[in-house]
């Protein structure tokens, strides 16, 4: 579900989704969360003690990080909207949040090595249904912008959102006393 929400922003940013861009970020975002169960997986119960104590920070970081930058670049009126630069499906944007999205996943893979359950199939279809969610998220949030005549507000929107996400990450981590 954050890849969807992510995705939603994603398109709402950019508005008018290529499929190039759908196909990055749908890739990507299967991609890595099929991989973290498995690298979860693979460090086992040690890792994990100390990975659960500042995963949920890490999370929190980098979809402030791209959130902040969404809304930073909303209120920027000197920034020319064609810039490829601001396409969050290229370069250190994706990578981030890529790992953003999946990080979580990692305890996933965590709890099926304690389980000593095999990791290769439900990897696959973790991998395939968050890729599912983010073009279906994608072409939600390219719509929502296209048929708003409030880009400026959507793109507000966007960034709004992976701020909230990476608020609820905390929240759910019990970090705000929860």
């Amino acid at each position: 579900m954050d890849a969807f929400a992510v995705a939603v922003a994603v398109g709402i940013r950019l508005k008018k989704v290529d499929p190039r861009q759908m196909f990055r970020l749908c890739f990507h975002f299967g991609l890595f969360q099929a991989m973290m169960p498995v690298i979860g997986w693979c460090f086992g119960v040690k890792v994990r003690l100390l990975m659960a104590a500042f995963d949920h920070w890490i999370a929190f970081g980098l979809l402030a990080f791209v959130g902040g930058k969404m809304l930073f670049e909303a209120f920027d009126t000197d920034s020319d909207d064609d810039d490829d630069s601001k396409d969050p499906t290229r370069a250190m944007s994706l990578v981030i949040l890529s790992v953003a999205t999946s990080i979580d996943a990692l305890a996933v893979g965590f709890s099926m090595s304690v389980l000593h359950v095999s990791i290769a199939f439900p990897s696959l279809i973790i991998g395939i249904t968050a890729a599912l969610f983010t073009f279906l998220g994608m072409q939600m949030g390219s719509r929502f912008a296209a048929s708003s005549r409030c880009g400026h507000w959507a793109e507000i929107l966007g960034g709004g959102v992976l701020l909230a996400i990476g608020l609820h990450i905390l929240w759910e981590h019990g970090v705000f006393g929860g």
